[in-house]
């Protein structure tokens, strides 16, 4: 009997636990684990000591994946220990360990990328950690085999940043390519101006809080303002900000982020892939980084066809269709990208602007 091949899922936040879980379900025929991110040595020990929960590779990040893997009954092996894998699929190139760097790798975009700043130039060109740089340097790696990305404005992006152009494979991205599932909840609330906060203080980053929700209260000008707070930030100190700023508002850090922004009529942020969401569905969004090429980057609206994607792209690599992404025999991107033909277009290409 043929040996099943096996493939092991490096996850994240819960956003990049449940894209793995997706699409895992998209290769039955392979037997897949999975485990939380890590690192090697320095950055292992910090991790295991506490001085990493702000990231995933620790603290409310790493228990939400952990509590996901448990309640899904999905089976782990913690740092791929285990086992000798024929393909490991990770949403984040930014810490690569050692021991899947002689491995196939398939990366998958999670969603936005951080704005450059200095600390992408000197990673990129100094060679300081990529992580420090945080996803501005997503791709930079170039250790592995094929970058799935969300949208040909990403690639064009991606290209831009320094990614080769042939290691790059249009896909679409699980989360974000069905957004208008997202407008059947029962959440209660209906037409107001959402506000999803970031954890950029959490992680070391310059935030002025009181002028982010003045501004919102200014944009809301008299509608009801609902808060969406980010699942790492400070419950207790976001939600007295709000209140002395913006009373009135209401402060939600657990309700389902997708559906408020399918029930809001104007959505506001600031570095945040949700924005994505918003302008999926043709709502009135505000953010930092420029709102054309937020239309330009919005991931593709396939129907929920980007784990499946993606995992013809896996078994592309397993049978050996990539060479490191340099060279292919065959070239199942373009085959990809053939098949679906006027339809992998981002979902504000031809709607209406606010």
């Amino acid at each position: 009997m043929k040996q099943r091949r096996k493939i092991l899922f490096i996850c994240g936040s819960l956003n990049q636990t449940t894209m793995m879980h997706q699409i895992a379900k998209h290769l039955p025929e392979c037997e897949v684990f999975y485990t939380p991110y890590y690192a090697d040595g320095f950055l292992q020990f910090m991790a295991e000591h506490g001085f990493a929960d702000f990231t995933v590779l620790g603290g409310p990040q790493r228990r939400n994946t952990e509590r996901y893997l448990s309640e899904n009954n999905l089976p782990v092996d913690f740092k791929g220990q285990n086992d000798d894998y024929d393909l490991v699929v990770t949403c984040s190139d930014l810490i690569v360990p050692k021991n899947i760097r002689d491995k196939k790798v398939v990366l998958v975009q999670e969603g936005m990328t951080d704005p450059r700043n200095m600390f992408y130039y000197l990673a990129k060109y100094c060679g300081l950690p990529r992580y420090l740089a945080s996803t501005s340097t997503t791709g930079l790696s170039d250790a592995y085999n094929v970058f799935c990305v969300a949208s040909e404005g990403y690639r064009d992006h991606f290209i831009r940043s320094g990614v080769r152009p042939e290691k790059i494979a249009v896909t679409g991205i699980p989360n974000f390519d069905n957004c208008a599932e997202y407008l059947k909840n029962d959440f209660p609330h209906k037409g107001y101006v959402l506000v999803a906060t970031s954890d950029a203080r959490e992680t070391f980053k310059y935030e002025n809080r009181k002028a982010f929700i003045l501004k919102a209260v200014e944009i809301a000008n008299g509608r009801q303002l609902i808060f969406k707070l980010h699942p790492n930030e400070n419950v207790e100190r976001a939600t007295r900000e709000i209140n002395k700023w913006a009373p009135g508002a209401l402060v939600y850090s657990t309700a389902n982020t997708n559906h408020l922004i399918a029930n809001c009529e104007t959505l506001i942020t600031r570095f945040s892939s949700v924005v994505y969401v918003g302008i999926a569905l043709g709502k009135e969004v505000y953010s930092e980084f420029d709102i054309e090429e937020l239309r330009r980057l919005t991931p593709i609206q396939n129907g929920c066809r980007s784990a499946e994607n993606i995992a013809r792209i896996c078994r592309s690599v397993m049978n050996g269709d990539f060479y490191n992404g340099s060279a292919m025999m065959k070239n199942p991107v373009r085959k990809l990208e053939k098949s679906y033909k006027g339809k992998l277009v981002p979902a504000m290409a031809k709607g209406k602007k606010k």
